[in-house]
């Protein structure tokens, strides 16, 4: 049974550090990190360099980067408009081009309107500039559309809404309006309640919607659409389980700290991680064990996260980047 155990999580750095806990660092895996204490923005780039680390990590070959700051669902512009920049330097990390500006771009926003927790995808979307309709009608004789990205944008739903794969309709827009990009936007499921709405992932992977909650639809990606895809995401949900494990580990080291106790948590805090989550899974109810739980602030934290990724975007599409200083001697 322990064998059958899978983390529930969207995150490669959370896949890492679960394949860390258990068998060390994986082969076929590069990780770098990045601090900026003075900003308070942390960035750990995790390479999964081969079909060995992909099989170990549960995760496509490909660039995962993600991008941690304590402060991001804090309603501060200022802190926001740093983020926004961080973002956009990643976002145009993984292009493959330097021709950012004149590139024609789809953006996505994958996921529920209706559901808060499920909303960004389409929050983003909402908060773009979009420019396509410009371009092929006017031209770029606009001196704010000469050095502007061809951006367009779709929110699919999802298929109780419409009765269709979420793929099927975004490869139905990339068949007629042939963009270069595909830029998907989508909430995901974290492991951690500390990344809830603190973190977020930019990989050029793609993404498979639902995964991170056991709903598994078919993946956007480079080989279903047949145009590179960046996915960009932020943890909104987290498996109640996790809550309940994280509580009794807590709950274990406190234990062990005290000789008296150590006979009788001794056994418990033997398990590995995953063992101590099925258990948990086997003690708890079925209607909790498929439980997702989010912050009670989620509907303003929202539209902070939303806001912060569509001007990253709008920055990676119509702002100049900055002059490269050059090195002092």
């Amino acid at each position: 049974m322990m064998g059958k155990f899978q983390i529930r999580t969207d995150l490669a750095l959370e896949a890492k550090e679960s394949c860390e806990a258990k068998d060390g660092q994986p082969r076929g895996v590069r990780v770098t990190e990045q601090e900026d204490p003075e900003r308070e923005i942390y960035t750990t780039t995790v390479v999964i360099e081969t079909e060995n680390g992909a099989r170990v990590m549960g995760k496509p070959v490909g660039t995962y980067i993600t991008l941690e700051a304590p402060n991001m669902s804090s309603p501060d512009e200022d802190y926001h408009a740093e983020i926004s920049e961080a973002l956009a330097g990643h976002i145009r990390a993984l292009m493959r081009t330097e021709d950012d500006k004149r590139k024609s771009v789809l953006v996505v926003g994958l996921g529920n309107r209706e559901v808060t927790p499920d909303a960004l995808g389409p929050e983003v979307v909402g908060n773009l500039r979009i420019t396509r309709h410009m371009i092929r009608v006017y031209g770029r004789v606009s001196a704010e559309l000469q050095q502007a990205a061809e951006v367009s944008a779709l929110v699919p739903g999802v298929m109780a809404q419409t009765g269709m794969e979420t793929l099927e309709i975004i490869k139905g827009v990339v068949d007629e309006t042939h963009p270069q990009l595909v830029i998907v936007i989508d909430a995901l499921a974290a492991r951690s309640t500390k990344r809830l709405n603190r973190t977020i992932q930019i990989t050029d992977t793609g993404i498979n919607p639902g995964s991170g909650v056991g709903n598994h639809r078919d993946a956007i990606n480079e080989e279903t659409l047949g145009v590179p895809v960046i996915a960009i995401g932020v943890p909104t949900v987290v498996d109640a389980v996790t809550i309940v494990n994280d509580t009794m580990e807590a709950l274990v080291e406190e234990l062990d700290r005290s000789e008296r106790l150590q006979r009788l948590t001794g056994a418990l805090g033997t398990l590995h991680h995953a063992e101590k989550q099925e258990l948990i899974r086997e003690l708890i109810s079925s209607q909790l064990n498929t439980m997702f739980v989010t912050p009670k602030d989620i509907d303003e934290t929202v539209k902070y996260l939303s806001f912060m990724i569509s001007e990253s975007l709008n920055k990676v599409f119509f702002e100049e980047r900055p002059e490269e200083q050059p090195l002092q001697a």
